[in-house]
């Protein structure tokens, strides 16, 4: 089979395709005919930093060290021990080496593809909706809640602005000029233009803000926030960003909030099959729609993971496979 596959140097430039062996499903996994990945930061960051490939690699249950994570497409065969999928169904989840024509995937990191999704909409959910979902719910978002999104119009903003909208709360979206009209169109009852307005200096009050880019100082950030309110940081600095900065910005985020009463909570989202499903079903029911910026073929995986870096993705990037005769 055809798979993008890592050489040794450290840039969207060591991807090369070549043709591998198509890997056989263990007894827990599933091996997924691929129609659809996705791009995602983790990718950029593991393309430019072989040292982070070889800690991941080592700690990797799938022991699988080829880039994409994002995927969805029709099950080929399952393992031994997995009952609760079969050839022909619809999938979509989580993986290692996803920018291939096959991969295996294990059981518990899928779910059912929506029928109303197509597999390139699928394969953009993830790891995306899941940072979306499990930093709003660990935020403890409730209905009527004043709720900002800063980076709204990426990945992980435009599934937070529908999903925070499916739990009745009032969203405020922060992106630039080219994004307003999508954000606002996605659910947004209010949206700031970042190049003509500064959040932070609006006077507004939010109770939950949900941060991708950490482009503001602490103390500006807790200006706008309700003195009983929660902080969310995810996606803070790409792997691909200065290491040294994610740490720094992480240490003063948890000292200063030891003198603060605003909650202040760093995420990392976690695998979960019913969490999948949730975000399955939130598709079937028409309150998330992905927002899918472009399409690459797999030999553009390279392309398309500079195309991320540029910063100006609106909603996700996704590699799609062309569909069997």
């Amino acid at each position: 089979m055809k798979a993008i596959v890592y050489s040794n140097r450290g840039s969207p430039d060591i991807l090369k395709l070549e043709e591998i062996e198509r890997p056989t499903p263990g007894d827990d996994e599933v091996l997924i005919k691929v129609r659809a990945a996705s791009v995602n930061p983790l990718d950029s960051g593991l393309s430019r930093h072989p040292f982070l490939r070889r800690i991941l690699f080592a700690i990797s249950k799938s022991k699988i060290n080829r880039p994409g994570r994002d995927v969805a497409g029709p099950v080929e065969a399952v393992g031994s021990n997995v009952t609760q999928f079969k050839p022909g169904d619809a999938v979509f989840g989580l993986c290692g080496g996803a920018f291939a024509e096959y991969a295996c995937a294990s059981a518990s990191a899928l779910a059912m593809k929506p029928d109303n999704a197509s597999f390139e909409e699928a394969a953009s959910v993830p790891l995306a909706g899941l940072t979306a979902l499990q930093g709003l719910r660990k935020g403890k978002i409730q209905p009527g809640q004043k709720v900002l999104i800063n980076g709204a119009a990426g990945g992980v903003g435009t599934f937070a602005v529908q999903i925070a909208k499916s739990y009745g709360a009032e969203v405020t979206g922060v992106c630039s000029t080219r994004n307003v009209e999508m954000v606002r169109s996605i659910g947004a009852d209010r949206v700031f233009d970042y190049t003509r307005e500064d959040f932070t200096k609006s006077g507004q009050h939010y109770d939950l803000i949900f941060d991708l880019v950490a482009n503001h100082s602490f103390s500006a950030r807790r200006r706008v926030l309700n003195p009983k309110g929660t902080y969310i940081g995810a996606g803070i600095v790409g792997l691909g960003g200065s290491m040294v900065r994610l740490l720094a910005h992480q240490i003063t985020k948890l000292l200063m909030s030891r003198f603060v009463s605003q909650k202040v909570v760093t995420l990392m989202a976690k695998i979960s099959k019913e969490d999948l499903a949730i975000l399955g079903e939130l598709i079937e029911a028409g309150k998330v729609t992905p927002v899918i910026d472009r399409c690459y073929s797999l030999s553009e995986v390279p392309d398309a993971i500079r195309y991320l870096e540029e910063g100006h993705a609106r909603g996700k990037v996704v590699i799609t496979f062309q569909s069997p005769a």
